[in-house]
């Protein structure tokens, strides 16, 4: 795995946490939506620059790799 790779599934990784927390309670999620779009776009550059953007196959399985727990196995 690249660096670059490492960087836009770590991004995607804090996106995602970031994403549950703001979700976490349905009555305050309004709130907490627009602190999204700081993670958002720290995802989309990260896979634009590791040349991810379209190839969602490759990037998923990149963070599999990176966090396994994430690949529903544990469920």
């Amino acid at each position: 795995m690249h660096q670059a790779e490492i960087a836009a599934a770590q991004a995607y990784v804090r996106l995602l946490a970031a994403t549950r927390a703001a979700l976490a309670d349905p009555a305050d999620a309004p709130l907490y939506m627009p602190l999204l779009t700081s993670p958002i776009e720290e995802a989309d550059e990260a896979l634009r620059d590791a040349g991810l953007s379209g190839n969602e196959d490759r990037f998923f399985a990149l963070v599999r790799q990176l966090q396994p727990s994430l690949s529903g196995s544990d469920r």
